[in-house]
C-alpha cells in the first residue's frame, strides 16, 4: 500500500511527507506503548498511535518506520513535526479511533507485522 493511499483511507491530514510519502508500506502497528513497539514489533512500516510526544518519532526512527498516524484527531506540536521531517518520516493525523483506523487499513490489505500475527 502506498502511504498516500493511507491518507485517503483514513481521511488523514498530512503534517509532513518525509521521504516516504510516495513510498510503499507492507505492514502496520497500532500502539500507545512505545515499549511494546520496541519489544514486539518486527518489520513495521506504519505506526498508529494516540501518544503525541517526541518519543513516538524517535521510536519510529529506531524501528525504521516510514509513517506515523496520530489517531483520534491528536495534533503534535511543531517540534514533533520538525523531528519527523529531520528523520524523513511521514506524519499524519486522522479523526478515527485506533481500532477503526487499524481496521480500515486491514480491510484495504495492510497487514500487521508482529511475529505472532498469522
Amino acid at each position: 500500500m502506498l502511504i498516500k493511499e493511507i491518507e485517503k483511507i483514513l481521511k488523514a491530514n498530512v503534517l509532513c511527507k518525509g521521504d516516504w510519502y510516495e513510498g510503499e508500506v507492507h505492514t502496520a502497528c497500532g500502539s500507545d506503548l512505545m515499549s511494546d513497539v520496541l519489544a514486539f514489533v518486527k518489520d513495521q512500516s506504519v505506526l498508529l498511535t494516540g501518544l503525541v510526544n517526541s518519543q513516538v518519532v524517535r521510536t519510529a526512527d529506531m524501528m525504521d518506520m516510514r509513517c506515523i498516524v496520530f489517531v483520534r484527531g491528536k495534533q503534535p506540536d511543531q517540534s514533533i513535526i520538525d523531528l519527523a521531517n529531520e528523520r524523513g518520516i511521514a506524519l499524519m493525523t486522522t479523526p478515527y479511533r485506533m481500532f477503526t483506523a487499524c481496521g480500515l487499513l486491514y480491510e484495504n490489505g495492510l497487514k500487521g507485522g508482529c511475529e505472532s500475527d498469522a
